[in-house]
C-alpha cells in the first residue's frame, strides 16, 4: 500500500512540473504560438466558411428534399432527393445574386450617388424651408439648427465616394480574397450537406464512446435544442428584414418618398438587429427624407413606416419566429448591448439567440437542483 501511495505521489509530482513546464513554454513563446494559430485559422477558413454556408442551407435543402421524395411516380428522384435538393437550392441561391447584383445592388449605388451629389442642394432647401417658419416654430429652436449644420459639415464624399465604397467591399470579402477558397467553401459546403446524416452519425457515435450516457444524453439535447434556436433565429431573422424591406420600399415608392429602394433596403437590414436596428434606420430615413422631400413627407413616410414596423411586430415577425425564442425584451435589449459593445455588428446580432440559448441551460440547471432537493 505505501509502495502504491509512492509511485502515486511521483507521478502527481512529475505531472505537475511537466505541466509547469508546458505552460511556461507556451507563454515564453506567446508570440511564436499566436502568429501560428491566426495562421491555421487562415487556412481552415475555407472550411469555416463551407460549415457556415451549409448551416445556412439546412433547412432549405431539407424542406426541397421532402419534396422531392413525395415524387413517387419517378423513382429516379425519390433516390436521388438529397443531391438533387442540393443542386436546387444552390441554383435558386445563384439566381437570386444575379437578379440583387443586376436590378438592386445598382439602384442602390445609384441612389446614394444622387444623394451625395446634391445633398449641397437638399441642404440648402431645408435651411430656407426653416428660416420660412414663424419665429415660434417648434422647428426653428437652436438644437435643430445646430444639427442641421453638422451634418452639412459632414464631408459624405469622403466615406461614401466608388473608391472607398470598392475598398469597403473587399474588407468585407477579404476572408475569401481568392477564387480557390471560394470554390473550397462551396464544395465543403455541398458535401456536408449531401453527407450530412453520416457525419451526425458519426459524431453521435464519438460523442456516445468518450461520455457517459447520462452526460451524452444530456449534449445530445442541448445541441438539438441550441441547433434550434440558432437555425429559428437566423432563418426567421432574413426572412423578416426582407419581408419589412420589401414591404418598406413599396409603401415609400406610393407615398413618392426619393430613394425609396435604398431606404427601405438600409430598413431590412437593420431590421436584422432586434429593437436598435429598426430604430436607427427609421431616424436616419427620416432625416434623409426631410431633406429630399420636406417636413411634410418626412412626417408621412414616418407614420408609414410604424404602422409597417407595427404590423411587422405582432403579425409578421411572431407567424415567422413562432415561440422557440421565448425571451423578455429586456433581456434583449441587455443581450444586444452587451453582444455589441464586445463583438460589433456581428454581437448585436447573434446576442439573442446566445443568450436564448444560456437562458435555457440556467433554468434547466435550477430545475434539477430544486428537483434534487
Amino acid at each position: 500500500m505505501e509502495e502504491k501511495k509512492k509511485s502515486f505521489n511521483w507521478l502527481y509530482w512529475f505531472s505537475l512540473a511537466i505541466a509547469i513546464i508546458v505552460v511556461y513554454k507556451l507563454l515564453d513563446n506567446f508570440a511564436q504560438i499566436t502568429n501560428w494559430i491566426g495562421e491555421l485559422f487562415d487556412i481552415l477558413m475555407p472550411f469555416v466558411i463551407g460549415l457556415l454556408i451549409a448551416y445556412l442551407f439546412y433547412i432549405p435543402c431539407k424542406n426541397v428534399e421532402k419534396i422531392y421524395k413525395k415524387s413517387k411516380k419517378i423513382k429516379l428522384i425519390s433516390k436521388k432527393a438529397r443531391v438533387l435538393s442540393v443542386i436546387t437550392v444552390y441554383i435558386i441561391t445563384i439566381l437570386l445574386i444575379i437578379l440583387i447584383l443586376n436590378f438592386v445592388i445598382p439602384t442602390i449605388s445609384k441612389s446614394i450617388a444622387d444623394f451625395i451629389n446634391n445633398f449641397g442642394n437638399y441642404y440648402s432647401n431645408t435651411v430656407n424651408a426653416i428660416n420660412d417658419l414663424p419665429e415660434d416654430s417648434i422647428l426653428r429652436n437652436e438644437i435643430i439648427i445646430n444639427a442641421i449644420k453638422a451634418i452639412s459639415e459632414i464631408d459624405l464624399k469622403q466615406y461614401l465616394n466608388i473608391e472607398n465604397l470598392t475598398q469597403y467591399a473587399k474588407e468585407a470579402i477579404n476572408i475569401v480574397n481568392s477564387i480557390f477558397d471560394i470554390f473550397v467553401s462551396l464544395i465543403v459546403s455541398v458535401y456536408l450537406l449531401v453527407e450530412r446524416t453520416r457525419i451526425l452519425n458519426f459524431l453521435k457515435k464519438f460523442t456516445a464512446a468518450v461520455f457517459k450516457k447520462d452526460t451524452y444524453k444530456i449534449l445530445g439535447r442541448y445541441f438539438n435544442k441550441s441547433n434550434e434556436v440558432f437555425f429559428k433565429f437566423i432563418s426567421s431573422q432574413v426572412l423578416d428584414a426582407i419581408v419589412v424591406g420589401i414591404l418598406t420600399s413599396v409603401a415609400m415608392s406610393i407615398i413618392g418618398v426619393r430613394y425609396a429602394v435604398l431606404l427601405g433596403f438600409m430598413i431590412g437590414l437593420f431590421n436584422l438587429i432586434p429593437y436598435f436596428g429598426a430604430i436607427i434606420a427609421v431616424i436616419a430615413a427620416i432625416i434623409i427624407t426631410i431633406f429630399t422631400g420636406g417636413l411634410g413627407q418626412a412626417i408621412v413616410m414616418a407614420i408609414v413606416v410604424t404602422i409597417i414596423q407595427q404590423i411587422d411586430a405582432n403579425i409578421i415577425n411572431p407567424k415567422i419566429t413562432g415561440n422557440s425564442l421565448s425571451i423578455s425584451p429586456l433581456l434583449v435589449i441587455f443581450a444586444v448591448t452587451l453582444g455589441g459593445a464586445y463583438f460589433g455588428i456581428l454581437g448585436m446580432f447573434l446576442a439573442v439567440p446566445v443568450f436564448t440559448v444560456i437562458k435555457l441551460l440556467i433554468e434547466e440547471t435550477i430545475e434539477y437542483k430544486q428537483n434534487r432537493e
